[in-house]
């Protein structure tokens, strides 16, 4: 993004730090109303553009740029959400945010990969997981937009009111929507620890096609969702139960493809996998575990949705080197794996 430094007449522009110092905090806010890294760059550029299109006069009037620039970003953002549930109703497939790699493990979607800059980078913790996004997405915008601003950013109604164009009782109401749907779709998660370790423990029955350690370790009403986007294949429809998840990914064990290689990494701050094609990310597996157990798993193939991720950074496989083979490859499951096609 390209802005303004300085005024014409030399002088540095009114709370030019403060401005630019907001920027991670805009990025951090557009991503969990958007669910897209893209999109929210785009929104938050799309704010700066309307700042740097202010007069000097306009922006010395401004008492707060950081308070002006997050109620610009809100707006835009909701602009957005209304658009996006339009562009996905037409989405081929389903529609999964977009992943985000580990604080290390970051490369540039739009400069040929080079470092991102730290304000490029999305905070990780509860409210980007890919189960708490997933909730996001079935509230309307003006829910999400309430609740993610009040709940995940501390903003008071008085101030989500004036983005929403809501009275504050109304936008408390939606907040309050909002945090029932959240309650409602989401059990108490398993500790970090116990996460790691059943992902840790699925990759290893998956890769020895074992299908009974793999349903003890899929809850009995667990679902694989899929997002190739039209791009990628893979499954369209997701797959119910998880005695059909096992058998369906055990039957992907068997059809394993030459040069992919399946490792642990970290996706929007919990324990997944990657799979790599001879070094490149072609899918991101999230996870959502209660219990002891695998209730949800997202499966992300959109090469749109996977720029970010750099070339073999995850972890190896537990006690030791790396292991031969692979796992994925582009090839349908049999009907009585889960039927569609693979989530590779």
């Amino acid at each position: 993004m390209t802005t303004r430094s300085e005024p014409e007449d030399g002088r540095p522009g009114p709370g030019l730090d403060a401005v630019m110092s907001e920027r991670r905090h805009l990025v951090n806010l557009a991503y969990r109303l958007l669910g897209s890294l893209t999109e929210a760059e785009d929104a938050v550029q799309e704010t700066y553009t309307r700042w740097y299109g202010l007069s000097r006069e306009e922006q010395d009037a401004i008492e707060s740029p950081g308070a002006w620039l997050t109620t610009v970003a809100g707006r835009v953002c909701l602009n957005v959400l209304g658009s996006a549930r339009v562009r996905r109703e037409t989405y081929v497939g389903e529609w999964i945010p977009e992943p985000l790699p580990g604080r290390d493990e970051w490369i540039s979607g739009r400069t040929g990969g080079a470092s991102v800059d730290p304000a490029d980078r999305v905070t990780l913790d509860e409210s980007v997981s890919l189960a708490f996004l997933v909730v996001l997405e079935s509230m309307t915008p003006a829910e999400r937009v309430a609740f993610v601003l009040h709940d995940v950013f501390c903003h008071s109604f008085a101030e989500v009111a004036v983005i929403v164009g809501r009275s504050p009782a109304a936008c408390r109401q939606l907040a309050s929507s909002a945090r029932r749907r959240v309650r409602a779709a989401r059990p108490s998660p398993a500790v970090a620890g116990r996460h790691a370790d059943v992902v840790g423990a699925f990759k290893e029955a998956w890769e020895a096609q074992d299908i009974e350690a793999l349903i003890g370790l899929l809850d009995p009403d667990a679902t694989a969702v899929a997002d190739g986007g039209g791009l990628a294949a893979t499954f369209l429809h997701p797959i119910e139960g998880g005695e059909r998840i096992a058998h369906a990914w055990a039957e992907l064990a068997r059809r394993r493809a030459d040069g992919m290689t399946l490792l642990e990494s970290t996706v929007n701050g919990r324990p997944g996998l990657v799979a790599q094609q001879d070094g490149v990310t072609v899918t991101v597996f999230g996870f959502e575990v209660t219990g002891d157990r695998i209730r949800h798993i997202w499966v992300v193939r959109n090469p749109e949705k996977l720029s970010r991720w750099t070339v073999g950074p995850a972890r190896p496989p537990r006690g030791g080197g790396e292991r031969g083979g692979s796992l994925l490859e582009n090839t349908p499951p049999t009907e009585g794996g889960g039927g569609g096609r693979d989530p590779s």
